[in-house]
């Protein structure tokens, strides 16, 4: 067996065992580096391994620490964030970043059916898991639906704003997923290196009538997130 593997097999046993909590740092690079007498090339394929599974994750200049449990999401649910995150008995939270209306380009106004350069609102947010950031996202949503949005909080659930101020519900989403890379804003604003393994979740809500209550555009690490669907098959 590979050196690199005897050494993941290791750490993830620790893991899988218990004792390695999750948060818990890891020891550093070259306390791994003399532990095993490993090279040190040999310690970064051993931990980037395990990173792309999703047991251990990089905090920027500060190391490496076990992943929490991911959260559990159901794409074909219109149940916000903040709802969600809580049922499954963990702290959510919300910082708004930027909220700003700015003209559609051709191809979000093709989405909201509008004329390219319309009015537009944005919202970009960091969403955080028991205090860890865990996604940045990017929504748009059309004024003539909620006009006065940004005059609400929007560092709660965006979902509970819609419903309750403007009286909007959504009969459809239309979810695609691919994986990414952590990079740029995202990546800094999830305090990870930029390459980092991500999640991107594109999420299309309509309304009875077939308008676009929301767009919303996410970038997950990946290790955050495990996606469950129950489907009715005929």
């Amino acid at each position: 067996m590979p050196q690199y593997l005897a050494l993941r097999d290791r750490i993830a046993e620790g893991i899988e065992m218990g004792k390695l909590a999750p948060g818990a740092r890891l020891p550093s690079e070259r306390q791994l580096q003399t532990d095993s007498g490993a090279a040190r090339g040999t310690i970064r394929e051993a931990l980037f391994q395990l990173e792309a599974e999703g047991l251990i994750y990089r905090r920027d200049r500060s190391g490496w620490y076990v992943s929490p449990p991911p959260i559990t999401y159901d794409p074909t649910r219109w149940a916000g964030f903040m709802s969600y995150v809580a049922d499954q008995g963990r702290t959510p939270e919300t910082r708004t970043l930027l909220k700003e209306e700015v003209p559609a380009p051709p191809a979000i106004a093709d989405i909201f059916r509008v004329a390219p350069g319309a009015r537009l609102y944005v919202i970009s947010r960091r969403r955080s898991i028991d205090g860890r950031p865990v996604l940045v996202e990017r929504i748009t949503v059309d004024p003539k639906l909620a006009p006065g949005l940004f005059d609400h909080s929007l560092d709660g659930s965006l979902t509970q704003v819609l419903t309750q101020a403007y009286k909007l519900s959504v009969a459809r989403n239309r979810v695609s997923m691919r994986p990414c890379a952590l990079v740029g804003t995202a990546a800094e604003q999830l305090g990870v290196k930029s390459g980092t393994p991500g999640l991107e979740v594109v999420r299309t809500s309509f309304d009875p009538a077939g308008r676009v209550v929301e767009y919303d555009q996410e970038y997950w690490r990946h290790d955050a997130i495990r996606v469950h669907v129950d489907l009715n098959v005929a």
